[in-house]
């Protein structure tokens, strides 16, 4: 049999089928689309998925293998190309195996993705590495970038929480100076009432005991109130160190801050949790292979894990 027209072979399968298509009709059009190749893939998804919903329960599997000589596996990823490729004219060069891969992208960067690199030359392993990376590359990006994101929040709260110090500190300040102006002048009063006698009321008879007890009064009264605004003053002044303290430690943390804000820190961060877990791991690996009575794969790993640290030591030089 000749090679069929691949144009009119995906027509026909992209229109409605019409009453006169049978399973023969179809089985037909699968075999001539799997000696074709390319974009004739597209076409064997369609007539797969058109068979499958001809044929009654129980005749899918033995007509795949049977008359198409097709695995499950392997029809229903020709049905998924079928479904969800977009762009038939890069099939011919990729091929189902690259392709069916590919699907792993949204689609609406599938194309950018075959323009940044060259697929067509890589094997599925390739392709299948050079995807991962990309995957990795771009959640390292998003973790930065949401470190940054919670960096600058951080920033913005640090810097509220220092106005508000700033503010606590100056009326905390406004308190102490207040507090030393009362205690200086309950210290003048009081040493000004010590000074002199307190005057009492005299009729007939000066009672000496009552006039002492009255300037006693007194000055307790006011030494009272000067034990309380002494109080009151050390009180504002420890506020004030403690402001301070709050102040100098706020200071710090904005430091460290402005150090894990910067976007190569977080992604270096982000890359030194994930090796030390990995180091953790294959520490691990290496101490199981020890215990073996065969050390050849202890000695393998040991001379990687040299080889590793010889490498990062040379990257820090």
């Amino acid at each position: 049999m000749g090679k069929p027209d691949l144009g009119a072979l995906i027509a026909q399968t992209m229109a409605p089928p019409a009453e006169e298509r049978d399973i023969e009709t179809i089985t037909g059009e699968i075999l001539d689309a799997k000696r074709a190749g390319g974009e004739a893939i597209l076409t064997i998804g369609r007539c797969l998925i058109e068979a499958k919903n001809m044929l009654r329960h129980g005749e899918w599997l033995p007509w795949l293998s049977e008359r198409v000589e097709l695995s499950e596996r392997t029809a229903q990823k020709f049905m998924k190309l079928a479904r969800e490729w977009s762009n038939p004219n890069t099939l011919a060069d990729l091929g189902a195996s690259k392709a069916l891969i590919l699907l792993a992208l949204p689609e609406g960067e599938r194309d950018s993705f075959l323009e940044e690199n060259n697929v067509i030359d890589m094997s599925a392993r390739q392709l299948e590495q050079a995807i991962k990376e990309r995957d990795e590359a771009r959640a390292a990006a998003e973790h930065a970038a949401a470190d940054q994101r919670t960096a600058e929040q951080a920033r913005d709260k640090m810097a509220e929480d220092m106005r508000l110090l700033n503010a606590r500190l100056s009326g905390a300040r406004e308190e102490r100076e207040q507090a030393m102006q009362d205690v200086a002048r309950l210290e003048a009063e009081l040493a000004e009432l010590k000074a002199k006698p307190v005057e009492v009321a005299v009729e007939t008879v000066v009672d000496q005991a009552a006039v002492d007890k009255a300037r006693a009064d007194a000055i307790a009264e006011m030494q009272a109130k000067l034990d309380k605004a002494q109080d009151k003053q050390k009180q504002a002044e420890a506020a004030v160190e403690v402001m301070k303290r709050s102040m100098e430690e706020q200071t710090k943390a904005e430091k460290k801050a402005s150090m894990t804000g910067d976007v190569e820190m977080a992604q270096f961060d982000a890359f030194y949790g994930q090796v030390k877990e990995m180091g953790n791991k294959m520490n691990d690996l290496l101490i199981k292979a020890r215990s073996r009575e065969d050390k050849t794969a202890a000695h393998v790993m040991e001379k990687a894990l040299r080889y590793l640290a010889e490498a990062f030591g040379r990257c820090a030089e």
